[in-house]
């Protein structure tokens, strides 16, 4: 019979005596042993308390190795109750089984304010490389597959990205398995919405905790030959002929709340070249067409453009903008319902093409509501983007910033995907693949966070659609990045 042995993390009492109770009636498990980040825990009669740092640590993750003995481990990383489905663990060893798996995990019920529900992750891939990946609290190891990979952790240690370089290890020999079928019941701590927690990678208190994901990601993509140097091809801007420099590129629908706010913030920019503003409205119904041929009949800047087509997402609508024959040199994003933060940002950003030798520019940004108030985390400005590692951090960060502007002729060549989510991130991976991407850290951009937001609040099957997306993103960009290590040795 296989065995188990099972680590918990133990920083209450009789929460912990719970699940002791709850893995104690598998038969597989051997021994149970439990992780304490703080001093004078009380004692729990029969099994062993392990002090630790804290349960990310590589110290942690190198105890665990040393510790266990059984055929697979199992680590379960939250203090709060864990309830187990009927035969949950049978059922996790016999697929680690079928499938030699180095790592299992599985869907799972999640308790949110004294309400369950079905909480279902997603498969692993190769591009699945965010430390923010949700595997559900309880995952089984290989316990081999574990030894092996803590043992490569050796040469480099982290007080935050253990158990992320442990699975990052791991998965370079072995799969990652993803049992989606519901295995046990946790309680969700974290009950914000969705629009609230994708800026924790970027907040300044995190700050410490992403250079250490970055170490890791960067030596794991120099493991699987992923990895880029900071070299790039250089661009000769004069090479092209256009009779504008720039144009903002405005994809809309149903923005009437907002658009005249974004066109004006356009509108009003003080710039040594000339501009104009490319509006693509995607057929709204709201009022928002009338808006923009009342900008256009007053303001030749104003391009109004209204797709012969209905099956453009976002992305479409940047494509039929950057193809125009009256977009410039340059092609510089606005959300509709965004602004430019004054009237230097267009000449602030074309400046950084020239001075940096970029094919791509991304500024930095100010959060705010819909009155425009500031609100957390305040300004994002990605410093996690440098110049030496950037493109290659890129691949496990979610985003690279705003406001985003490219080199016309290069966009024209790569093409935006037609989607709604992520065409602007599958972007910025290809270019940088090859070219330098520019960054300005003035504030360029006021974010406003709304209701009407795409991402404001989805629910778990929209996240789940959108990040098995950017993983495939990634996954193709390694791919690429690959393809290029193999032909160049």
């Amino acid at each position: 019979m296989k065995t188990i042995y099972a680590f918990i993390l133990y920083t209450q009492h009789e929460q912990a005596k719970k699940t002791l109770s709850q893995l104690k009636q598998s038969e597989h498990i051997e021994n149970i042993y439990l992780l304490a980040p703080q001093k004078g825990m009380q004692p729990i009669d029969g099994y062993k308390t392990i002090e630790i740092d804290n349960l990310q640590s590589t110290q942690t993750v190198q105890v665990i190795a040393e510790i266990t003995k059984a055929d697979y481990t199992l680590i379960y990383q939250k203090s709060t109750i864990l309830q187990l489905g009927y035969f949950a663990l049978e059922r996790m060893i016999r697929v680690a089984n079928d499938t030699n798996a180095g790592m299992i995990y599985a869907d799972y019920y999640a308790v949110a304010n004294g309400e369950k529900s079905n909480n279902p992750v997603i498969d692993y891939q190769k591009g699945s490389l965010r430390d923010d990946f949700n595997f559900g609290s309880l995952i089984l190891y290989n316990s081999s597959a574990l030894k092996d990979a803590a043992d490569r952790m050796k040469q480099q240690t982290y007080n935050f990205a253990g158990l992320y370089d442990l699975r990052l290890k791991v998965s370079q020999k072995h799969e990652l398995v993803h049992i989606n079928e519901y295995l046990y019941t946790e309680i969700e701590e974290d009950t914000r919405k969705s629009g609230e927690k994708i800026f924790d990678y970027v907040d300044p208190k995190n700050r410490q905790v992403q250079i250490e994901m970055e170490r890791a990601c960067t030596q794991h993509l120099k493991d699987i030959h992923a990895y880029l140097e900071p070299k790039f091809e250089p661009i000769a801007f004069d090479n092209d002929s256009f009779d504008l420099e720039a144009s903002v590129i405005i994809p809309i629908r149903n923005r009437i709340k907002t658009v005249k706010d974004a066109i004006e913030s356009v509108l009003i920019q003080k710039t040594d070249f000339k501009f104009n503003i490319i509006i693509v409205d995607n057929h709204s119904t709201d009022g928002t067409t009338e808006t923009l041929h009342e900008f256009a009949k007053k303001d030749e800047r104003v391009i109004h453009v209204i797709p012969n087509r209905d099956d453009l997402g976002i992305g479409g609508c940047w494509n039929l903008g950057v193809h125009h024959q009256k977009c410039g040199r340059f092609c510089v994003q606005l959300d509709s319902d965004d602004v430019y933060s004054d009237e230097n940002t267009l000449q602030k950003i074309v400046n950084a093409f020239y001075e940096q030798n970029c094919a791509m520019v991304v500024g930095s940004y100010e959060m705010k509501d819909f009155d425009m108030n500031t609100i957390p985390p305040g300004i994002i400005d990605h410093k996690e983007w440098t110049p030496s590692n950037g493109r290659n951090n890129a691949l496990r960060i979610n985003g690279l910033g705003a406001p985003r502007a490219f080199y016309t002729p290069v966009l024209r060549n790569i093409k935006v995907p037609n989607t709604s989510y992520g065409e602007d991130y599958a972007l910025g991976l290809n270019i940088s693949r090859t070219y330098q991407i520019g960054r300005l850290y003035d504030v360029l951009y006021l974010c406003r966070r709304w209701e009407g937001n795409t991402d404001a609040s989805i629910d778990i099957a929209k996240m789940n659609e959108h990040n098995t997306y950017k993983d495939r993103i990634r996954t193709w960009e390694i791919l690429a990045r690959q393809k290029l290590y193999s032909t160049s040795i």
